[in-house]
């Protein structure tokens, strides 16, 4: 049950550390939610808008976090 705990903490402290990231992020007013490769239609009645972009960032990011805890608790 320790295991769980600490594993817990990690993903807390990880989730803490993307949050505070993207609150700086934020006030940089960078253009993340319209990078190159998102995809947006807008039509007349409907529009969409799909960040195709930014899905493979953060899977790169959260990919590499892993691969890190990984080889760390060994």
């Amino acid at each position: 049950m320790g295991e769980v705990g600490k594993l817990l903490i990690i993903f807390g402290v990880i989730l803490l550390v993307v949050g505070l990231v993207v609150l700086a992020l934020g006030r940089t007013h960078l253009p993340l939610g319209h990078l190159p490769g998102d995809i947006e239609y807008r039509g007349k009645t409907v529009s969409f808008y799909f960040p195709l972009m930014i899905c493979l960032l953060l899977s790169a990011v959260v990919s590499a976090i892993f691969y890190i805890v990984k080889h760390c608790r060994h």
